[in-house]
């Protein structure tokens, strides 16, 4: 059985549920398997030897997902070829992909959750009610170590977009 933990998250003002651990900084991260474009399935070790800035987004069409994923996709340009920003949702992937199209995603992999919500149980950002996933960032190292870890409070908040670039820079110093 999965655990179900206390939360002080909320969806303007109303408690959610997530299901899951509360990763910290300097655990490992769990493994994964995302579907990515239409349909390829991918793991964590596809990511193999690269530093992963991970944006967790509960959908990509509300106003708050696209601009997190848009400040990411710009962040990626300064970041260079060691590191892969993937953005993970609950939404289909053909959904992800008309999105990143309509709004010329080009740096950024997203990946969804969709099938099992394995990923959402595994990093703690399930939420029971809506079988969505929570917005967080985590960022990797190479070594699948989390460097980072931000879990909102309000669902429809922005995450810190500054702290974890610096964090990804950082590893790359």
């Amino acid at each position: 059985m999965t655990q179900e933990r206390a939360s002080v998250a909320t969806f303007k003002g109303n408690p959610i549920t997530l299901i899951g651990p509360e990763l910290k900084v300097g655990d490992t991260a769990p493994d994964f398997k995302l579907i990515k474009n239409l349909l390829e399935e991918v793991s964590l070790q596809d990511y193999a030897g690269k530093i992963k800035l991970i944006s967790v987004v509960p959908s990509l069409d509300t106003g708050v997902c696209d601009a997190q994923t848009r400040r990411f996709n710009q962040a990626a340009a300064d970041l260079g070829e060691d590191v892969v920003i993937l953005t993970v949702s609950v939404d289909l992937p053909f959904a992800q992909a008309r999105w990143c199209g309509a709004a010329g995603i080009e740096s950024v992999i997203t990946l969804s959750d969709y099938k099992e919500n394995s990923f959402g149980k595994d990093y703690g950002v399930l939420i029971k009610e809506f079988k969505l996933d929570h917005r967080a960032v985590f960022v990797l190292d190479k070594d699948n170590t989390i460097r980072y870890v931000e879990y909102l409070n309000e669902m429809s908040e922005h995450p810190d977009y500054d702290k974890p670039v610096a964090a990804v820079k950082e590893l790359l110093a």
